[in-house]
């Protein structure tokens, strides 16, 4: 039998985190003490909410939780606090490079207004930077259930901070509200920018959204995806594009896409060629973070060592790291391979 390598030390990039749902549920506690803030109880309970999104109710609730941990950041040491816990979590967890995904309007009300959320989020994102050691960049991520002109002007504002860590240009929330065409001029504006488009598609919705994510959006990454599994001609696609996949197997499990681990279509995406790169998704929420997606492909789906190692490969081609980092990262995959 193989001996299975610590997970924790294989190099890898995390590319698909969100903001708040970054957070430690002991900071969760400490913040909303702080504030006299009550949260709802699925929150104080010791252990990941009940959750399930595939209904309309469901994701109401998911997003109502969601919201409510957001109320808790407030000030901007609390974004500052955020971004290095998420850092050090990560790097306990033996990423390489995050970029994590935020829509700064849902932060700008108690930060002073859009320009100084973003540039606080992106202050703290070179802090955390600097003091972890860990690469970390910005995916700002426009909300599907707001005017299209708003997704327009989070563009713009991307773009203008591509220079200062943000990357990729995301769309977000409930896929099965908004249609990814009535997006396309922000995707466009981002895109003629130099920024990578990342929107979500095919997890709540099928290999549709996936499809429109592609065709409307030129999308050069997906959110999720993992709906592509059903339909082979749009994997084949996935497949000789190229286009990295960011499957979150806890996430899909806890959301009610996928009723245990082992029916996660990760074998399927990996045997057709379509690149993944594992993550978290809302750790806060869900109840695991990064390494763990590892531990899911291992357990549950019988992935080797070599096969975990070429998981870890894809995250990191996948990213919007420097060739340097990325070569880096790579060489020490091989080198946790070959140990």
């Amino acid at each position: 039998m193989e001996h299975a390598r610590d997970l924790t030390l294989l190099p890898k990039a995390h590319l698909h985190l969100h903001f708040t749902g970054s957070m430690r549920p002991s900071t969760l506690l400490e913040l909303a003490d702080k504030y006299g803030i009550r949260l709802p109880d699925a929150l104080t309970a010791g252990e990941p909410p009940k959750l399930r999104a595939t209904d309309e109710r469901g994701w109401f609730r998911f997003q109502r939780l969601y919201d409510a941990a957001r109320s808790c950041l407030r000030e901007p040491d609390d974004i500052r606090r955020l971004v290095r816990e998420a850092a050090e979590e990560d790097v306990r967890d033996g990423s390489g490079w995050l970029e994590i995904q935020v829509d700064p309007t849902s932060y700008a009300p108690r930060l002073g207004g859009l320009i100084p959320a973003v540039e606080i989020i992106l202050d703290a994102v070179e802090a955390a930077s600097r003091d972890t050691g860990l690469g970390i960049r910005v995916l700002v991520a426009a909300n599907r259930l707001k005017h299209p002109l708003d997704a327009r002007t989070l563009a713009r504002l991307a773009v203008r901070y591509a220079d200062r860590g943000i990357v990729g240009f995301g769309l977000s929330n409930d896929e099965r509200r908004g249609m990814a065409r009535d997006f396309d001029r922000a995707f466009a504006i981002a895109r003629e920018g130099g920024l990578l488009a990342a929107p979500h598609g095919g997890e709540l919705t099928g290999p549709a959204s996936v499809r429109d994510c592609l065709d409307d959006l030129h999308a050069a990454r997906i959110g999720h995806g993992v709906r592509a599994a059903e339909d082979p001609r749009l994997l084949q696609r996935l497949a000789d594009r190229q286009i990295t996949c960011e499957v979150c197997p806890a996430s899909n499990v806890a959301l009610g896409v996928y009723k245990r681990p082992e029916d996660v279509p990760l074998r399927t995406l990996f045997e057709a060629g379509v690149p993944m790169a594992l993550g978290a998704d809302d750790p806060l929420l869900f109840g695991s973070r990064l390494a763990a997606q590892y531990e899911i492909a291992r357990r549950h789906h019988g992935f080797t060592d070599a096969e975990l190692a070429e998981l870890a490969r894809q995250s990191v081609r996948g990213s919007a790291a420097p060739e340097e980092i990325k070569a880096k990262l790579l060489a020490g995959v091989d080198h946790w391979l070959e140990g």
